[in-house]
């Protein structure tokens, strides 16, 4: 099963678990519960995607990697209790709250939500000493004599044997006590994911080529051999750090992340001649609209490589200019639902300087309770941000031209003009960015007219959810065009398919 399948179904095993019948009581009750086991390569997001449910579910999320502990932390410390049974008084052993199980306790005292999941990495990779403490864990849902709290649900990660010697094999009576989802690496997946996370352009096109390099794992004489989709995105990170450095990467440095000697030499050789084709062909002059006819020649005529990276070029840049639309229009949006609601109370008579420092301090509160939780994505993070710095800088305004006596509606329409340079330069940027993807389909159209090219890019750009989201909401007459051609095209040959597997059949 690919990782996209079982997110899927860990966010609908979240729905049933935590849904309530008319009592309040969980449908499910805790002990039927079934722990989810996810078992997949080392690498390949199987933490991602609980980051990423949670957010969704807007639920707490609590994770640890078992290996990092030891049977005390994870049980607790003993400790001597008197007890009376019978009459006489009893010497007997207890148990501080497990580390695990305060964590629990704590993220839902600073979240003030009750319901979560505790995802357990690395469960089957256990000292001998804890083992049985795990196989209690996802048999009874306790860690010692503690309980995991109502409303959160258990989920455990680990690697196949082949991945990792200290693995220890789960025992029948465990594994018909959980819920087992095996997962696989999924190139097709992972760029879905790519393109929202702003994976360097070069990563992204170089596994379209080389797919055979997005998960390796080899044994070869000098050891272990790897690719990893984990070590692809640290990859990424650093390409942009390195590139606002002014620095290149080379093999020795792309050697330290992807760790298969082949893969890293052949990326760094790619990585050289994707910087090459940048500057050959001009890209920044391309989406300007000022691209010269040697640079049409020159791409009609390169090898296939060539090309594709091209293209992989166009749609990187591209894609940074979809990303600042979407961050700009998130901000812009929900900057004008808190004007709205700053302008709604000093309409019922509440002082401009203390409403608006409400606003701002019930703002505030949010983003930390968000942002403690982990609930809050990149964009909305620096939306959120901007927003409180615009609010800061109109309260200070607010409070002097108070001091002026100037009306709330003088005051209210200053923040309007303010608010109104934020809203024009989310114009520009529709315009910069739907002009920069025009001139992209013509400089293609020019290269190489209706081809495997343009399908090419057409796909890419479909790929990914900032672009999508822009041309849905601003349009592009080129790229509704194609992308009409080429849905045809798809459902012509798969009735094509279906004509020859029923002749087949019959």
């Amino acid at each position: 099963m690919n990782i996209k399948r079982a997110k899927q179904e860990i966010k609908d095993a979240i729905e049933a678990y935590l849904i309530k019948d008319e009592y309040g009581e969980y449908c499910i009750p805790s002990i039927r519960q079934r722990p989810i086991l996810l078992m997949g390569p080392p690498g390949i997001g199987k933490t991602q995607i609980m980051e990423q449910i949670a957010r969704e579910c807007e639920i707490n999320l609590v994770s640890y990697t078992i290996t990092h502990h030891t049977r005390q932390s994870a049980v607790g410390l003993p400790f001597i209790k008197e007890k009376d049974y019978g009459g006489k008084l009893h010497s007997v052993t207890e148990y501080t709250m497990s580390e695990i199980i305060a964590s629990v306790y704590d993220k839902m005292e600073e979240t003030k939500i009750r319901e979560g999941i505790l995802f357990i990495d690395e469960i089957n990779c256990v000292s001998e000493t804890l083992a049985p403490t795990m196989l209690q864990f996802l048999q009874c849902k306790t860690f010692g004599n503690q309980s995991v709290p109502k409303g959160w649900m258990i989920v455990a990660a680990g690697n196949p044997p082949e991945y990792n010697k200290s693995v220890r094999e789960f025992d029948v009576v465990t594994l018909d006590r959980i819920r087992r989802i095996d997962v696989e690496e999924d190139f097709g997946v992972w760029k879905e994911y790519a393109y929202s996370a702003g994976i360097h352009p070069a990563v992204i096109s170089y596994l379209d080529i080389h797919k055979e390099n997005f998960y390796r794992m080899e044994t070869g004489v000098d050891g272990r051999m790897f690719a990893t989709a984990r070590g692809w995105e640290d990859l990424s990170q650093f390409l942009y750090a390195y590139e606002k450095l002014g620095k290149r990467a080379d093999r020795e440095v792309v050697g330290q992340y992807i760790q298969h000697g082949k893969a890293a030499r052949d990326f760094a050789n790619y990585l050289e001649l994707f910087e090459k084709y940048r500057t050959d062909y001009q890209i920044e002059e391309v989406l300007a609209g000022r691209f010269e006819k040697f640079a049409v020649d020159k791409l009609r005529q390169a090898s296939f490589d060539e090309r594709f990276s091209v293209v992989g070029l166009l749609v990187g840049r591209l894609g940074t200019g979809f990303y600042a639309y979407y961050e700009r229009d998130l901000y812009v949006t929900v900057l004008y639902e808190k004007l709205k609601d700053w302008k709604q109370e000093m309409e019922e008579g509440k002082s401009p300087s203390g409403s608006l420092s409400a606003i701002l301090g019930r703002e505030q509160e949010e983003y930390d309770r968000k942002e403690n939780a982990g609930q809050i994505t990149t964009p909305a993070r620096h939306g959120a941000v901007k927003i409180m710095e615009f609010l800061k800088a109109r309260q200070k305004e607010t409070e002097a031209y108070e001091r002026e006596g100037l009306a709330w509606e003088e005051i209210f329409s200053g923040a309007a003009e303010h608010f109104r340079k934020e809203s024009e330069e989310r114009e520009n940027l529709i315009e910069e960015t739907g002009s920069a993807l025009q001139n992209a389909f013509d400089f293609l159209e020019q290269a190489f007219g209706d081809s495997q090219e343009m399908v090419i890019f057409i796909t890419e750009l479909n790929t990914n959810p900032y672009s999508i989201q822009f041309i849905s909401e601003n349009g592009c007459d080129s790229y509704y065009r194609y992308n009409k051609k080429l849905l045809f095209e798809e459902e012509q040959m798969s009735i094509l398919k279906e004509l020859d597997d029923t002749e087949t059949d019959l």
